[in-house]
């Protein structure tokens, strides 16, 4: 199968926690973005919560007819250098017109999207990708990401289910994380990985590399 070569690239406090506010006054932030780059990281993909949190417009999708798509398909609606990868396995977010776009959107859901909300993506000139019955078939969007739209390098850039969906699929080549000067420790608070069953083995990895920058920022690389 061909498939982009997938990172997951996350900032988080010293005790793995990934709270954007709280991540955000750390000081590491600035290392964040500049090993971001580093990376080469051209496109990078979020999930629904997150995209809804920090992109989409306010408010969801209402389709007069819900009525399922009910097929596998694509559609390219513009051009770029890197998408702006989005998975909402329903079709839920609002979004302004792409059109003109350095860096366009692409959403991925399953085949439980409405043909409205398809054809609602098309007249603001963004892509899309439709593959799975019920939930998203990440292995079958990836090859399509990769033959489709020439994605060779892809940041997960979300929160832990979607980091964690792409871990349990076998589809992280590498987890990069950038250890901030500070603890939440605050009760409930999102971590990297997170959802998995309390009988699921614990997923070995390698250190790759590892790197302190002069504020005390550590940042570290693993292969999966």
């Amino acid at each position: 199968m061909s498939k982009p070569y997938i990172i997951c690239h996350m900032m988080t406090s010293l005790d793995g926690r990934i709270d954007c506010a709280m991540v955000g006054q750390l000081e590491g932030v600035r290392e964040y973005y500049t090993t971001l780059d580093e990376l080469e990281l051209s496109s990078t993909l979020s999930g629904r919560v997150t995209a809804q949190t920090e992109m989409a417009l306010p408010g969801v999708f209402s389709a007069k007819d819900n009525t399922p798509f009910g097929a596998e398909k694509f559609s390219k609606n513009a051009e770029g250098d890197g998408y702006e990868i989005i998975v909402d396995t329903k079709g839920m977010l609002l979004w302004n017109d792409d059109a003109g776009s350095e860096k366009p959107h692409l959403i991925i859901t399953s085949e439980q999207v409405s043909k409205e909300y398809l054809a609602y993506l098309d007249e603001r000139h963004i892509s899309w990708i439709v593959c799975g019955k019920e939930e998203i078939d990440l292995a079958k969007a990836m090859e399509i990401l990769a033959e489709n739209f020439s994605v060779e390098r892809l940041g997960i850039v979300g929160g832990p289910m979607i980091n964690s969906a792409f871990l349990e699929a076998g589809l992280l080549d590498e987890i990069s994380i950038l250890i901030g000067l500070g603890i939440d420790g605050r009760k409930g608070m999102p971590t990297v990985f997170d959802g998995f069953s309390m009988d699921k083995k614990t997923i070995p990895l390698k250190l790759k590399d590892a790197k302190i920058f002069e504020n005390g920022a550590v940042w570290l690389r693993y292969l999966v």
